[in-house]
């Protein structure tokens, strides 16, 4: 392979600030919020309610301080404004408790608490006071509440921790007395956007921009072409003595390669093919090379499942992240659990000891002199606290061999200035690059773990037409608008570091894992044939396992017995709707909206033959790719099947059911399919199924759509068990 033409790593790093400065605002506008932060009518709170983003009708009725110090306020509903039971009198629970209305609010949601009076536009003598900003304390209810997040929410109360929203830095205004001013009042909560992780992607892309060529790292140099990969030392790494005796032989070949690679490994991972079991005996192989590793992943759930298997390994390792955020399997590894229960803990109990004591005083208090008074003690043993568990936090990190984190997680205080030996990113593949640089400034090797034939991150700013933009980058109207002349060619935020790593440097630095262990061999083949080559071999266990194998009493129905079923609706009967543009505001939330009503109908009809053949609805899943027929899925088939999943192709991606029925949705005369044409997220699609895929689609319009279509619709003709429905039997 010739060598690779070097990119200007701070023209690089520049680019990437602009594209992330748009996706930022393309976030912000499309944001519901955007528009209904600063209105706090009763119809408009009511609303956000409605729609997940709000928690109105609340009371504070209690504060303790939590993990790291933070005030930890338990909200519950107001007697006064109680919303109503069915029987008419107050909504409450078996224990005679009152119940939280439905809402949204879940677990790790950035929150702000704001008092329902304040966004009337009158001022009490509390609501005047102004913060030290000089803004309004509470004006439209969007200014001056504190932010917090949720830590645990349950049908009586939600609890809020605040400070350090999002594991991010505190607060500048004084945590206690913006908690102690919502004592009494009539409260609600509103769900924030968490900007964290743009903030330190901005930050990392700006140090990028002042490096100079000294200051770039081998890693770097190799990352950007202005040197080649060193070859691997496979005699360096000797015989490797695996640990894991269920690896199989492309397994065992990616961990060599990682192992033996001197600066970069990616190891792909087709959909079902363990990466992840790889990843873990790989880390247990550095270990015992004394090698110190930093594990990130684009999300919370990627990086815990990493800590879960490392944990059954008796692995020790930190977890890095807000606690409200980790998975409660995991919270035992968490930084902040073991500040709190090491040797060195001592060191920060007594301080939060006073702080209780503190805090539960300010309650009996009777003139402003006293609670100031107290405020002031607050302040200076908070700092206290922060200077002892620092050190504490600062001795942990350094003396574990093992640091998990997500990938903003990597930016925190917590890890400035450790180095690491390897850094491993599992999902690479769906993160951002410069969300992946926070992790790898300083990085010597580094091993990326994903599947860049399946979805890329999704990114809101992109104008490219969906249905043709696959390695294109932006278009040439995009990279004028933009302004920068040394911007490159090519760059966008849907590149990832891993597609990118791959076209310069070739598959030389690539080992692919090619034993599969999720579907059945008829549902593998398409995707194999296709995307990998032809390279994906179903294991034994799985290549002829059917719903009716199922460990529970199934019917031998044809469902029951059949891998791959195509109910085919062309002909014209079931057309696609393109929603009415004056919809309002609950159509915007739908985003392109594309739905098939009648084509809704033949995948309800089949569900409820999956579970008249005795299949468990929590073994099912629906998935489709427009936003318009999940709401006309779940309008359906939500209430009548509880446990049933309903979804969207790009939110189940890494998920898997037993049987999986995908609507299609497109079928029109121009035999337009939008952005059903990106053979990633069909290839997504297609391969979340065990036993049993269903798919309802137009053959006419999907096989005129683009080449990948027209092969998928030759290959279900040829191989599934053919269906055409009867749109007279559905009505």
């Amino acid at each position: 392979m010739s060598a690779p033409t070097p990119i200007s790593i701070s023209a690089f790093a520049e680019a990437q600030l602009q594209l992330l400065l748009q996706e930022h605002e393309a976030e912000v506008a499309s944001s519901s919020l955007a528009s209904t932060a600063a209105s706090v009518s009763p119809s408009t709170r009511r609303t956000l309610q409605a729609t997940g983003y709000a928690l109105t009708g609340l009371v504070l009725s209690s504060c303790r301080t939590g993990l790291g110090g933070r005030v930890v306020g338990e909200f519950t509903p107001d007697p006064a404004i109680a919303p109503t039971g069915s029987n008419g009198g107050d909504a409450r629970n078996s224990d005679g408790q009152l119940r939280l209305g439905s809402h949204g609010i879940r677990v790790g949601d950035v929150v702000r608490v704001n008092n329902v009076s304040a966004g009337s536009g009158k001022k009490s003598g509390k609501d005047k006071d102004k913060g030290k900003d000089g803004k309004d304390g509470g004006k439209g209810g969007a200014k001056g509440g504190p932010e917090g997040v949720v830590t645990r929410v349950s049908e009586k109360a939600v609890w809020i921790a605040f400070g350090q929203r999002g594991g991010g830095g505190g607060r500048s205004k004084e945590d206690d007395e913006a908690i102690e001013e919502l004592w009494g009042k009539k409260l609600w909560a509103i769900k924030l956007a968490n900007d964290v992780t743009y903030r330190r992607m901005r930050q990392t892309m700006e140090k990028m921009v002042k490096m100079t060529e000294g200051d770039h790292s081998h890693f770097m140099r190799v990352a950007f072409g202005h040197t080649t990969p060193l070859q691997p030392d496979y005699e360096g790494t000797g015989d490797v003595q695996f640990t894991d005796p269920t690896l199989n032989d492309s397994q065992k070949d990616a961990i060599r390669f990682a192992l033996a690679a001197r600066d970069i490994a990616l190891i792909h991972g087709p959909p079902g093919t363990g990466k992840t079991h790889t990843l873990i005996e790989l880390i247990t192989q550095l270990i015992q090379k004394n090698k110190r590793i930093l594990v990130c992943g684009p999300s919370n759930i990627s990086v815990d499942n990493i800590v879960e298997r490392l944990a059954l390994k008796k692995v020790p390792v930190i977890r890095i992240g807000h606690p409200a955020r980790l998975l409660p399997s995991v919270m035992e590894h968490s930084l902040e659990v073991l500040t709190q229960t090491s040797e060195a803990a001592g060191i920060v109990k007594d301080v939060r000891k006073e702080m209780d004591e503190k805090q539960a005083s300010i309650r009996k208090t009777r003139t402003g002199r006293e609670r100031r008074a107290i405020y002031d003690d607050l302040k200076l043993l908070r700092k206290e606290y922060r200077e002892r568990e620092s050190k504490c936090v600062d001795n942990l990190v350094r003396e574990s061999s093992v640091v998990l984190a997500t990938l903003h997680g990597a930016g925190g205080h917590q890890l400035k200035n450790q180095r690491f030996d390897v850094v491993i990113i599992d999902e690479a593949s769906q993160a951002l690059e410069a969300q992946c640089w926070i992790s790898l400034l300083s990085a010597e090797k580094v091993v990326l773990a994903g599947d860049h034939l399946q979805l890329p991150p999704t990114v809101k700013s992109s104008k490219i037409n969906t249905g043709d933009r696959e390695g294109k980058g932006l278009a040439q109207q995009e990279l004028a608008e933009i302004g920068k002349k040394e911007i490159l060619q090519g760059v966008s935020l849907e590149r990832t570091l891993f597609d990118r790593l791959l076209a310069l440097h070739g598959p030389g630095i690539k080992r692919m894992l090619t034993t599969q262990y999720r579907m059945h061999e008829m549902i593998m083949r398409f995707p194999s044939n296709e995307l990998y080559d032809s390279r994906l071999i179903a294991a034994d266990s799985v290549k002829d396992r059917l719903l009716a194998d199922l460990p529970y009493e199934v019917h031998g129905t044809d469902d029951a017995q059949e891998p791959l079923v195509f109910w085919d609706t062309q002909g014209g009967d079931f057309p696609e709707r393109t929603e009415d543009s004056d919809v309002g505001k609950k159509e915007a939330l739908l985003g392109d909206s594309k739905s098939n009503e009648m084509e809704a109908l033949v995948v309800a009809r089949h569900v409820d033959h999956l579970i008249t053949a005795g299949i468990r609805p929590e073994d099912i899943a629906v998935i489709t790719p427009y936003n318009g027929q999940l709401a006309v899925l779940s309008q359906m088939l939500r209430e009548k099947y509880h446990g049933l999943e309903i979804g969207s192709v790009d939110g189940f991606q890494g998920r898997e059911k037993e049987a999986v029925v995908v609507s299609l949705v497109r079928s029109n005369p121009e035999h337009e399919v939008g952005f059903l044409g990106e053979k990633r997220r069909l290839n997504v699609a297609m391969t979340r199924p065990r036993r049993h895929l269903c798919i309802c689609g137009d053959s006419e319009t999907l096989s005129r759509g683009s080449e990948f279509l027209n092969h998928w619709m030759k290959y279900l003709e040829e191989h599934a068990d053919l269906r055409y429905p009867d749109a007279g039997d559905l009505l």
